[in-house]
């Protein structure tokens, strides 16, 4: 790291605490297009000895350890600990860098070696001016270095969203398109998301890249080999806008800025930096076709984040807090501390939806109900409700999951759970068989089932997404068409409601109480039917933090989070958002 621009830019936050909260005020006109840009929030001078594992972790794989060889990209390498160092670069006297090194050496399968981090539930960002210092090697044709941004969110790609700040390497036929002299003379930027408009044959993730048909790049006069640039996504909650500093001259990659026009991208992210070898995005389809000098190094020098218009929000540590109490998976009207709201908090898939379509029957409580129609005889049905956040619910091992279902008493099913590291469990309710109390007799009856026995051996409840799955029996599949409904769906810890250390307690019909047990102070952060945000210090007495909000109505739905002062760790702590309606 270069000393003279760390005293021009203020000193880094280097210590992490367990979900510290770094933000600044937010203001009602963030601009992108002629940004304020404030105070360094946060950053990462790599100017250590060796990498900071606190904030970033190292890729020890091909994909294939997580079932996606390759990394979805048909990428080549195989990313290894030992081809990251902090090194001193080479061609710019006194900066120290991370060195990410790509080299052609047989790892198993793979004939190449290189570099990948993340800061996955260490470091997390939302808005504000993200600005990475880095330079990139001969690309030829074989390399892809890339700084990108993932969501936090437990949901699938590309619903989490992808932010690609930087990447190079791309196919011939892009580069040259744009009048490019060469692979090291393009770099490009990209966001991708979720849209249904691009769910067409060939695209089945549906998704929709910025990228698609626009101009999304930079063309520098001299090659980008072995210099270095500033990268910058500037990021409010309404826009976007990637550029690049060359020689102190900013040019924008896109010639307008971009929409914020996906709920992902209005959500925390964060960091990935890596050196990929081939793969789908380069003409190196195979290591034959790797032209590229090797071995080759990608430098950054930095990574600052700083408020934008007074926007800017760092997180540090796992944001993931355990729930506790009882915990609604699907309910209307069930007392829980905290429950998901489906299409805001969770989502409910339909896995094939050739067998099932929506059904006629009412609810078991509330105004919500799960109803399908089983039309297809002789096929397979499934379905989940899936949580867009990763939920801890380790409180729970000694509890319980009670549901209630009104299906014929002659079709066999399966409930099951998963977490995301791809560990699935499911337990089979066989057809006119009483199992788990669920007395089949063809009406509502309900079920409740040990989250030990539901977890079973793998699965990790540290880190749940999918709360609760539901199937067709393999061996048994029905063989006519019939109508069934799943409601009331609540986890339960074997503890008081109000055992949690924060909680909302409906009052009256138009006042919902907010209380904090823990911290020597606490503020609670609330939003009605997702308007504007309220902070308030809540009222301290006898140990206990309260705050009563009024003016409220039934259907109301309040999304919440708190902050509270831990002594004992000698620093605040955010809690996870979650939502309550007004009954």
């Amino acid at each position: 790291m270069n000393e003279d621009r760390i005293n021009e830019s203020g000193s880094a936050f280097k210590t992490l605490l367990p979900g510290l909260l770094l933000a600044c005020a937010v203001q009602a006109s963030a601009s992108v297009t002629n940004p304020r840009i404030g105070g360094l929030i946060w950053s990462e001078e790599f100017n250590g000895t060796v990498l900071d594992t606190k904030i970033w972790t190292p890729y020890d794989g091909n994909g294939c350890q997580i079932g996606l060889c390759g990394y979805g990209n048909a990428e080549l390498e195989y990313y290894s600990p030992r081809n990251l160092t902090i090194a001193d670069v080479p061609f710019e006297r006194g900066t120290r860098a991370l060195a990410i090194q790509a080299r052609r050496e047989r790892q198993g399968s793979n004939e190449f070696t290189s570099g990948k981090i993340d800061s996955y539930n260490k470091v997390q960002v939302k808005y504000g001016m993200v600005e990475i210092r880095m330079s990139t090697p001969d690309l030829t044709t074989g390399l892809w270095p890339a700084a990108w941004m993932l969501g936090t969110s437990a949901q699938a790609w590309p619903r989490k969203g992808e932010i690609d700040i930087m990447e190079m390497g791309h196919k011939a036929s892009e580069w040259s398109q744009a009048g490019a002299a060469s692979a090291n003379h393009f770099v490009g930027s990209n966001i991708i998301t979720w849209n249904q408009a691009a769910c067409v044959p060939g695209n089945e993730t549906c998704a929709a890249s910025t990228a698609w048909k626009t101009k999304n790049w930079y063309v520098p006069a001299t090659s980008l080999v072995n210099r270095f640039v500033k990268y910058r996504l500037y990021w409010t909650d309404t826009e976007m806008r990637f550029t690049v500093e060359d020689n102190g001259v900013e040019h924008d990659m896109y010639d307008k800025p971009l929409p914020v026009n996906s709920d992902a991208l209005k959500a925390p992210f964060y960091l990935l930096l890596n050196l990929a070898v081939g793969g789908n995005f380069t003409d190196a389809a195979t290591p034959s076709q790797v032209t590229a000098p090797l071995p080759s190094t990608m430098y950054v020098d930095y990574v600052r984040v700083y408020e934008l218009d007074g926007l800017g929000e760092v997180k540090l540590g796992n944001q993931t807090v355990p729930e506790a109490g009882k915990f609604g998976v699907y309910t209307d009207n069930s007392a829980v501390n905290a429950k998901l709201e489906a299409g805001t908090t969770s989502d409910i898939w339909v896995w094939n939806n050739n067998s099932i379509g929506g059904g006629s029957l009412g609810p078991y409580e509330g105004n919500n109900v799960l109803a399908w129609s089983y039309n297809k005889p002789g096929d397979w049905f499934g379905a989940s409700i899936q949580s867009r956040s990763i939920r801890d619910m380790t409180n729970f091992r000694n509890g319980t999951v009670k549901f209630r279902i009104k299906i014929p008493a002659n079709v066999s099913f399966n409930i099951g759970l998963a977490d995301t590291y791809t560990n699935v469990n499911w337990l089979n309710f066989p057809a006119n068989t009483t199992a788990f109390g669920l007395v089949r007799n063809g009406d509502w009856a309900t079920a409740t089932i040990p989250v030990s026995t539901l977890a079973g051996p793998l699965v990790a409840l540290q880190s749940i997404v999918d709360l609760f799955m539901f199937s067709s029996d393999g061996n048994n599949l029905p063989t006519t068409a019939f109508q069934f409904a799943i409601d009331d769906i609540v986890w339960d810890a074997g503890t008081p409601a109000q055992s949690a250390p924060q909680y909302v307690t409906q009052v009256a019909p138009t006042t919902l109480r907010f209380t904090s047990t823990v911290g020597e102070w606490a503020d609670v952060h609330y939003a009605v039917n997702n308007g504007g945000q309220m902070n308030v210090r809540m009222r301290l007495q006898n140990g206990v933090s309260t705050f009563e909000a009024s003016g409220l109505k039934v259907g109301d739905v309040v999304r919440y989070n708190f902050t509270y002062w831990d002594a004992a760790a000698n620093h605040a702590v955010d809690t996870v958002p979650q939502t309550y309606t007004m009954q």
